[in-house]
């Protein structure tokens, strides 16, 4: 093995889908060029050290060390408790013996808390270096495995596995997130995005809580109702994770949704409506045939009008973008998750040129994706964003997921 070794993930963009992993519906990310690189030189010790280059210029703490098999997590908050994460949930699952020490020096270009995936994309890049120094013969899929139990498990932060999943595989995949969690690669390698970092910083633990309680209150409320027929009531639940989404409609629902408080009514309408359009844009990824009725249930008709006067070529394209338009009128309408400033960056998006925009990630702040139909597009995207207060920006084809290769 070199003695020096670089493992590199990308930034994950939440194209459709978003906010349903965690409720076990399948989502698709994309793999942007965006990475986040772990270069670490292999040493003969018990001891792994990591530094931070990217946290040292925001003067926060940025070293760790710790020793090969399970540590303790140190402050909530604390960077190198990633790191002690995803090794802690290997040395339960397997034997680490085989792990060499390693001094490891952070670099990303995937910022902090914009909705990019940063946090998973540490993950599996360590996990990767794990795998490999230790000869492990880990998948992408046990790799993603590993890094979500590290944030959802030994972190406690209540994600889906959305981001390590989509970091670990790269591309574009339809991603399963009900056991035994299927990929499935998407063929549309052909796509570009311009992603714009709005600046505003997000949490995702008090997002992901607040949405998920908002549901349960309203299934607790449908399933303390008599009325509710068994049949009904067996695909149901009284938390968010245990209902069979895909198994019902908002028809099956329509007379109880009329008894919930407004926001209960909303989340649970949204999980709907945004995964009936995902449905609809996996086929046209796919390049199968789509019908009228098909479209019309997802799209308004003002959306309808503007992808019949797309160019022939384009009409794909144009499709998607309304579809991701529509996904984040839901996601700013039914999830309440916009911010003025989103809405503002979406709209000078779709003026430069972009076929739709939406939110990327967990929304109140973080980034917005969109759909492009070049690079010279993209960058007219990118500069009309900033014009309305966006921190900064990029455009990306679809990148590969993570990989290990020699300095």
């Amino acid at each position: 093995m070199p003695s020096r070794i670089v493992a590199s993930a990308p930034a994950r963009a939440d194209f459709l889908n978003t906010h349903q992993d965690y409720k076990g519906l399948p989502v698709v990310p994309v793999g942007l060029n965006l990475r986040t690189r772990l270069k670490a030189e292999v040493a003969n010790s018990n001891t792994i050290t990591i530094r931070s280059h990217d946290l040292e210029r925001y003067r926060e703490p940025s070293t760790d060390s710790f020793r090969i098999g399970s540590n303790e997590l140190l402050g909530r908050g604390f960077f190198g408790n990633y790191f002690r994460a995803v090794l802690n949930v290997l040395a339960e699952r397997q034997s680490v013996d085989t792990i060499r020490g390693m001094d490891i020096e952070v670099r990303s270009e995937i910022p902090i808390g914009s909705g990019l995936a940063s946090s998973a994309a540490l993950e599996v890049a360590f996990a990767a270096l794990l795998n490999q120094t230790g000869n492990l013969g880990l998948s992408h899929r046990d790799i993603a495995e590993i890094s979500y139990t590290a944030e959802n498990e030994k972190l406690g932060i209540p994600c889906g596995r959305l981001d390590q999943y989509g970091v670990s595989y790269g591309g574009i995949i339809r991603l399963d997130c009900k056991p035994p969690f299927g990929v499935e690669p998407l063929p549309s390698k052909d796509l570009t995005f311009a992603v714009a970092d709005s600046g505003v910083r997000h949490s995702t633990f008090k997002v992901h809580v607040e949405r998920q309680n908002e549901i349960n209150t309203g299934l607790n409320r449908i399933m303390a109702n008599a009325a509710v027929p068994e049949e009904l009531r067996a695909k149901l639940g009284y938390t968010f994770d245990q209902v069979k989404w895909s198994e019902i409609t908002e028809t099956d629902l329509d007379r109880y949704l009329s008894t919930l408080d407004d926001k209960s009514k909303r989340r649970i309408v949204f999980t709907f409506g945004m995964n009936n359009s995902t449905k609809l844009a996996i086929k046209v990824l796919k390049h199968e045939t789509v019908t009228e009725s098909e479209i019309s249930s997802c799209l308004s008709e003002n959306a309808i009008v503007r992808i019949r006067k797309a160019p022939l070529a384009e009409r794909d394209y144009s499709l998607l973008g309304e579809i991701m338009n529509e996904q984040h009128r839901m996601l700013r309408d039914l999830y309440d998750l916009s911010l003025p400033r989103i809405e503002e960056m979406c709209a000078q998006a779709r003026a430069a040129g972009a076929f739709g925009a939406k939110i990327s990630g967990a929304g109140m702040g973080g980034s917005i994706v969109a759909l492009v139909k070049d690079m010279e597009t993209g960058r007219r995207v990118i500069d009309a964003c900033k014009s309305v207060g966006a921190r900064d920006g990029w455009v990306s084809t679809v990148a590969e997921g993570v990989i290990v290769q020699p300095e």
